[in-house]
Parts: structure tokens; C-alpha cells; sequence
């Protein structure tokens, strides 16, 4: 569950379950606690699940088995995948390299099967793996004010600059590590990691101390997402083909990553998929699932939709046939109704999103 269960409870919250954990779905009028976000900034406790892993072969196996290099520097950190031995996504997953160890953050209901997985491939190697979920309390701070809310509250240490860069410092009398994010929500970002039995005291720090932040929920999230055009593991991720969803940055052209007991090439991943995510502007806000035409024949299905807080108006992202452009329909309660292809993002904030789609084509 939520390490501050109580707490948002007396903000009176309203839960979900995300991966099997008890998080914040919003605080009533989730739609105005988005657009305080998009102007100022918001504070949320996002779920992860975390795991450690030390000893002296730590970086080499766990670069072996992702998508992308694993930082060899203290204080840095890498977006990376885990594909099946069919090249689809398992989990996508932060690594960071703290030093002594390396920290993993992944949806919560990975933590538990990566763990037990890479247990029993550590052979000979210097390696333990550990689930450290519950040790840690993790809040994204997101918005073009960002940068000043944390900068009004952190000391012994300066924001970090870097994408996916992270400093060791104070907010009030807790140590916290402060990882400038990767645009997820189309703003300014950053994500903040404390103990559990300082979580209480960081996020009053964050909502209440230096400049205030609106506390949002993971509705907000999804939403703000949507409109910045990245996929999430649990909607879009979750089985697709890396170069399906165009997510760049999450992989090294030059190197292999270990796929079961095969090492797969970049390379494979560079050519034109057969099919893309695109974002749809809808006459009404589908569901999940909801098959997408190009006249009488199906092209795709949506992903997720919302009612644009920002556009005031319904948008979707759907996978869909490579090739499929401009005018489209989807089906809603049995009904075809409108729909366009549109560019991404939806909405252009003061961050983008590096998991923001790109294709070949985009690149020529």
C-alpha cells in the first residue's frame, strides 16, 4: 500500500490499485489539480517497486540483462527495458547507480519476479539481488515550476541538471536523494526518494514548505501523460515490441542484451515496424480497447483516452496500422464515432517527454 495511507486519507484521497498496490487515484477535482501541475507544480507518491543490487559484478549483470548501458558513475541513471526471448517488453524499469549499489525502480508488481528471476542467473558472479520496496517512499515533484519548488526546499545540494542524474541532500532534518526525471508529464520533473519513516515529514515538505505543490493523484498522472504522449508500462508497454512504441531512449543500438539465454542486436529494432502509437483526437472518450477504423476495416485499438483537461476536449493514444493517417473512427458503446490522427504531444509544456514516440521516418 501507500506509505502515507493516513495521510492522504486526512486530504481526503480516493484509492485504486496500481500493480497490486494501494495508491492515491486524486484528491476530488482531479481536472483542476492537472492544470495547477501544467502552471505551477504538483507533488505525488508514486508506487514503485524498488530492488537493490550489490556486490562486485553488480553493473555487469544487470547490463547484461537490459536494454541499455547501466551507468558506470556514481550518481547517474539509465531507462531501460526487459524483453521475452520474442523481443517483447516485460517491464521497463530506472536504474541508478548509488555507489555501493545499484537501485531499480520498477512497476510494483515486477519487483518480485525480476528478483526471483535474476536469483537464480547470478551463477558464479558476485551478485545479490534484494527487494527493497518497502525501505523506501518515492514522490515525483512535476511542473514549469518544478525546478524552484525544489530548489526552495533542498539543502547541502544543488538540483540536478542532467536527465536521470541525482544528488544526495537534506529537505528539513530527512536525507533524500533528489533524480531529475525524463519528461514524463511534459514539465519540468523530478523524483524524490526517501526512507519510509521520513516520508512523512518530506511530503509536508513538498506540498507545505518553500513554494507550495499541489498534491495529485495517479488520475492526474495518467492524464498529464497522455497529453505529453508517453506510454506507461501498465496501457501501452506491457507486451509490445520496443520499436513498435518508437521508445528511443530506452535502448543502445550498440550493444546486446540477453533475451532469455539469446543475445538480440539494436539493430533488429531499427526498421520500420508494421505498427505505431498515435495520438487521436475523438468525438467522445473511448475505453480501453476500443477498436479503431480506417472505413470498413479495423487498423487498431485505443490504449486510453481522457477529456483533455488542458485541450478541454477528448484525446486517446492507439496502436495502430504503420501506415494509417488522417481521418479514422472508433467504436464507442457500439457506435462509430470521428476520430484524427494527431501529432504528439497533445500538449507542449516545459518539458518533452523522452519517451515522446519517434519512427523512422520521423528521423529523416
Amino acid at each position: 500500500m501507500t506509505v502515507l495511507e493516513a495521510v492522504h486519507e486526512a486530504h481526503s484521497a480516493t484509492f485504486r490499485e496500481v500493480g497490486g498496490r494501494r495508491v492515491v487515484d486524486h484528491y476530488g477535482r482531479p481536472e483542476r489539480t492537472h492544470a495547477a501541475v501544467r502552471r505551477v507544480v504538483g507533488v505525488c507518491e508514486f508506487g514503485y517497486g524498488v530492488l537493490t543490487v550489490t556486490g562486485d559484478d553488480r553493473i555487469d549483470f544487470v547490463d547484461n540483462a537490459v536494454s541499455n548501458r547501466v551507468p558506470t558513475e556514481d550518481g547517474q541513471g539509465v531507462y531501460a527495458l526487459l524483453l521475452d526471448p520474442q523481443g517483447k517488453i516485460t517491464t521497463d524499469m530506472y536504474v541508478y547507480n548509488a555507489g555501493e549499489r545499484l537501485l531499480v525502480f520498477t512497476p510494483p508488481q515486477r519487483a518480485d519476479p525480476i528478483a526471483e528471476d535474476w536469483a537464480g542467473k547470478t551463477f558464479i558472479q558476485d551478485v545479490e539481488i534484494d527487494v527493497a520496496t518497502d525501505e523506501f517512499a518515492t514522490f515525483g515533484v512535476h511542473g514549469p515550476k518544478a525546478t524552484e519548488k525544489i530548489a526552495s526546499v533542498l539543502t547541502k545540494a544543488a538540483s540536478p541538471d542532467e536527465r536521470l542524474s541525482f544528488v544526495r541532500g537534506s529537505m528539513g532534518d530527512a536525507g533524500v536523494t533528489v533524480i531529475r526525471d525524463d519528461g514524463l508529464a511534459g514539465e519540468e520533473g523530478y523524483t524524490v526518494v526517501c526512507t519510509a519513516d521520513a516520508a512523512r515529514d518530506v511530503f509536508d515538505t513538498l506540498e507545505n514548505r518553500g513554494m507550495n505543490a499541489a498534491p495529485f493523484g495517479y488520475r492526474t498522472w495518467e492524464s498529464l501523460t497522455l497529453e505529453a504522449g508517453t506510454p506507461l508500462f501498465d496501457t501501452e508497454l506491457e507486451g509490445e515490441i520496443p520499436n513498435v512504441l518508437g521508445i528511443r531512449n530506452a535502448l543502445d543500438f550498440e550493444k546486446g542484451c540477453y533475451v532469455g539465454q539469446e543475445v538480440v542486436s539494436r539493430v533488429e529494432n531499427r526498421g520500420q515496424p508494421s505498427r505505431r502509437l498515435v495520438g487521436l483526437t475523438v468525438e467522445t472518450v473511448p475505453d480501453p480497447g476500443a477498436a479503431v477504423f480506417d472505413g470498413d476495416s479495423s487498423v487498431g485499438a485505443v490504449t486510453r483516452g481522457i477529456e483533455s483537461p488542458t485541450r478541454e476536449e477528448p484525446l486517446a493514444l492507439a496502436l495502430v496500422d504503420y501506415d494509417v493517417a488522417g481521418d479514422l473512427t472508433v467504436r464507442v458503446d457500439g457506435e462509430e464515432r470521428a476520430a484524427t490522427v494527431a501529432d504528439l504531444p497533445f500538449v507542449e509544456g516545459s518539458d518533452q517527454s523522452a519517451r515522446l514516440p519517434a519512427y523512422p521516418a520521423d528521423d529523416d
